[in-house]
């Protein structure tokens, strides 16, 4: 069986290195929900040496700091579960306490409706939002050359 983070982005791509790429992943219920990817196929995070476990985990964290001032969310969810896809990827979820599972995770039961839509509710596009992911990772990368 082909893995489908092999084959395919995985998401809207929002920056990309050689060793990992980031994307936004298409959910109308959890719109700030970001997944970094390592891009050669590896099942665990400790099948990475020890930088690039470095390396993964600051692009985790300056994910979940441009969510953190961006949105100011209630809480951020990080994952990195493989159970479905057994390849390395980490999820970067801003959650808030109107969304439709709070305090559940993502993947449970839903708590409640949403209205306005969840996108409508952030305060800023997610464009905008995209942008400010994409040149934190630009920024980390080229502090790293």
């Amino acid at each position: 069986m082909g893995c489908e983070l092999c084959t395919q982005p995985g998401g809207h791509l929002v920056h990309q290195t050689e060793d990992w790429r980031v994307v936004r992943v298409a959910d109308a219920a959890f719109p700030a929900f970001y997944r970094l990817i390592w891009n050669r196929h590896t099942p665990e995070f400790t099948d990475l040496d020890v930088a690039a476990r470095q390396r993964c985990m600051e692009a985790v964290a300056a994910v979940e700091q441009v969510l953190r001032a961006a949105l100011q969310p209630t809480k951020i969810n990080l994952a990195s579960l493989g159970n479905v896809v057994a390849h390395l990827h980490w999820h970067v979820i801003a959650r808030f306490d109107w969304d439709s599972h709070f305090p559940q995770p993502v993947w449970g039961n839903a708590q409640r409706g949403v209205e306005p839509p969840a996108a409508a509710r952030l305060p800023l596009a997610l464009e905008t939002l995209d942008a400010q992911v994409g040149q934190a990772l630009a920024a980390l990368s080229s502090a790293r050359d």
